[in-house]
């Protein structure tokens, strides 16, 4: 625990302008990031007795090591800056609202030829138009079956509209009526852009005009006795009518506005927002947080908006916003908001009428959202608390292990050695965080030394990070931290450990815990309370080991034993039996069992690469065009090996340089031995010399054998 004196600045070093400040802790991440009218005044509130500060804000006074501050021009530019420094770095002592879901919206890819309406979640993408959010998806793919009557726009995916380009025949919708089937040539595709943009339109509130439209062409109809005409637009506008009915009319004059109301106790804080347009609720979201920070209804409102409007621009910012509480001071937050839009935008609170009616809905759902939420977490808590303090009783730690960190290794029968590092932070899994290792150091099969091997490289990086920073501990020797063969290179990525191709939506990429001298990401930077390592006792004492040689005697190490579930610590003889209905059991088998899928996983990968490769691939300068070229003109490897350079040089775009090249590598290439089949002793010729494999799982190749066999010689 730090002292704020310790890092306090001298009086007169704070400038009285407005500005942003960022708190770092001993490790130089940022743990806090505030913005102030005035820096000066702002900052002399967090120096002062710890005992007249709020309890939240003495922990981040105690944990920080040091502040630092930019001035900026205006209270609206220190707004902008605040929120770019909070998504950049992620700092853990402020507010940050967290969906309760990923929701769904209506999204119509406007940046397509030919546009598509689908239902998206995640990340907004550019020239992409959105509606929603929705609660549940069913909810907008009965809105849009209603609507494809009157809009009948492209609804399939990307393969499905090439193969009825390919064969000429539209999919069930384009002969229902229900798509105009652009992937046919039916519609231009000026036209099809055309309906999309009026489906956007209805979507967007604009209603009246379609529906009047269809009206009058019906009674035209109508007229002139068309009778089936007339009775297919009379169906079209039941079906719009219909749509609209499924979201009532709750603010008249066809308003546009968003209303966000706070729910909140001394410790969490749920928010919820309706979003109006054209009068109707076109979509709800909720966010929750815990309260950090000493912090007012106004500046949860402020927090919010930057949630919601940060990554917005233009129409997706209404004219009206209204809230429950105003932030202090209002004009800056105004003037943002009217910047994102380009227009005039209204931030106040409602008073009376339907918008005040409204803005009570929208507090009650946002009451029952945190009940809700309390009564989900309020177990969840008391478990992985009373997990961490059994595995600290149990492994005679100082204090529970907030952050543990497991390792597994994997391989084939000796073949694609790989281990994982998977991460646990308070109890829940950070796949931000999970990194892998291809082993280097040796060939074959021995998972001590492998073990071993991914222990060292990990801390060695962890040491650099130190050193590079100046964070020794006195007497501590820097020599061992000097990056060795096979270690993280120089710019901050070890060869085989990086994050590669995401599977399992794992998305491998630094998480903000691990940060760099300007609290940017950095691998390997944090230490964990906690190493766990898949193995019993040799396993345990060859992590043991790498610690010992680097010189790090304050992390806690112990293993998992697979066949009786025992904890093995380093230099005991006898395991640590913790009971069968122990939840620090059931947490170190979590951990366990995840390295262990996320190793399996990776090794599978690289199996799969490996058996797809070829000879060409060790060609330099042979793209993957190329190669496709050779082997579509040839047919197989083998051919082409058999192949004259001046034959090579046929094929388009090789030249006589790249054919000799071609050539060479193939007679340097050992042709793979054939195949046999041992029940009737015959060669099986594969033409391309791969060897054969199958495939038990999409794009996972697997040896041939039984599942069980198969999984018996995977470790």
């Amino acid at each position: 625990m730090a002292d704020p004196s310790s890092y306090r600045p001298r009086p007169g070093e704070i400038p009285d302008s407005p500005g942003v400040y960022r708190f770092r802790d001993e490790h130089r991440r940022v743990i806090y990031v505030g913005k102030a009218k005035s820096l000066r005044q702002r900052l002399a509130n967090y120096f002062q007795d710890l005992a007249n500060l709020h309890p939240r804000t003495r922990t981040m006074v105690t944990t920080a090591a040091s502040v630092e501050w930019t001035v900026v021009s205006t209270e609206v530019e220190a707004l902008q800056l605040e929120y770019s420094w909070i998504k950049e770095f992620d700092p853990r002592f402020n507010v940050k609202y967290r969906d309760d879901k990923s929701y769904p919206y209506l999204a119509v890819t406007m940046n397509e030829e030919f546009p598509r309406v689908q239902v998206m979640r995640g990340h907004k993408k550019k020239g992409v138009r959105y509606f929603g959010p929705y609660g549940h998806a069913w909810a907008i793919r009965d809105t849009v079956d209603l609507l494809l009557r009157v809009f009948p726009v492209r609804t399939c995916s990307a393969g499905v509209f090439k193969n009825a380009a390919r064969t000429g025949r539209p999919c069930l919708l384009g002969y229902i009526g229900k798509c105009s089937a652009p992937c046919v040539e039916r519609i231009s595709p000026e036209d099809h852009r055309e309906l999309a943009e009026e489906f956007c339109d209805f979507m967007a509130g604009r209603t009246g005009t379609y529906l009047r439209r269809l009206e009058r062409q019906m009674a035209d109809a109508a007229e002139e006795m068309e009778y089936e005409r007339a009775a297919r637009l009379r169906d079209d506008i039941g079906a719009l009518k219909k749509a609209m009915e499924k979201s009532a009319v709750v603010l008249a004059d066809a308003t546009d506005a968003d209303l966000i109301a706070v729910a909140e106790d001394e410790l969490e804080a749920a928010v919820q927002i309706f979003h109006v347009r054209g009068g109707r609720v076109r979509g709800q979201r909720g966010w929750v947080t815990d309260k950090v920070e000493e912090i007012t209804t106004g500046a949860l409102v402020e927090h919010a908006l930057q949630q919601l409007y940060g990554e917005e621009t233009g129409d997706a910012v209404p004219k009206e916003v209204l809230v429950p509480a105003l932030p202090d001071p209002v004009e800056p937050v105004q003037q943002w908001l009217t910047e994102r839009r380009g227009s005039g935008v209204s931030l106040r609170i409602p008073q009376r009428g339907d918008k005040k009616a409204l803005m009570a809905t929208v507090e009650r759902n946002a009451q029952q959202a945190l009940v809700l939420h309390k009564t989900k977490r309020a177990s969840d808590l008391t478990t992985r608390s009373r997990a961490l303090e059994e595995i600290a009783e149990a492994l005679d730690l100082d204090s529970a292990p907030l952050r543990i960190e497991c390792y597994d290794i994997s391989h084939l029968q000796g073949d694609d050695v790989v281990a994982s590092m998977v991460v646990f932070e308070d109890g829940l899994a950070r796949k931000s965080e999970y990194r892998r290792f291809q082993i280097k150091g040796f060939a074959g099969q021995d998972d001590v030394r492998s073990m071993h091997e991914v222990i060292t490289r990990r801390f060695r990086r962890y040491l650099a990070e130190k050193e590079r920073t100046g964070e020794w501990a006195d007497g501590q020797d820097a020599d061992t931290a000097g990056p060795g063969v096979g270690d993280v290179a120089s710019d901050g990525r070890e060869p085989a450990d990086g994050p590669v191709v995401p599977e399992d939506g794992e998305a491998l990429v630094d998480g903000p815990a691990l940060k760099d001298d300007d609290g940017r990401p950095k691998r390997f930077a944090y230490p964990p309370q906690l190493v766990v390592v898949d193995g019993g006792q040799p396993q345990v004492a060859a992590a043991q080991r790498a610690l010992d040689e680097l010189g790090i005697d304050d992390i806690a190490v112990c293993g998992l034993a697979k066949r009786l579930e025992e904890v093995w610590l380093p230099g005991d003889d006898d395991p640590v039996v913790l009971p069968r209905t122990s939840e620090g059991l059931y947490l170190l088998q979590r951990v366990r069992d995840e390295a262990h899928r996320f190793a399996i996983t990776y090794q599978r990968v690289k199996r799969a690469k490996r058996f797809r490769s070829s000879p060409l691939d060790d060609v330099p300068g042979l793209g993957e065009t190329r190669k496709q070229a050779l082997i579509k003109h040839f047919g197989s490897v083998k051919k082409l090996r058999a192949a004259t350079i001046d034959q090579i040089c046929e094929v388009p775009g090789i030249g006589r340089k790249t054919a000799e090249t071609v050539a060479v590598a193939l007679a340097r290439a050992t042709p793979a031995a054939p195949a046999v089949n041992t029940a009737t002793g015959e060669i099986m010729d594969d033409e391309d010399g791969a060897p054969e494999t199958t495939t038990d799982a999409p794009g996972e190749p697997v040896t041939a054998g039984t599942p069980d066999e198969r999984r018996g010689q995977e470790r």
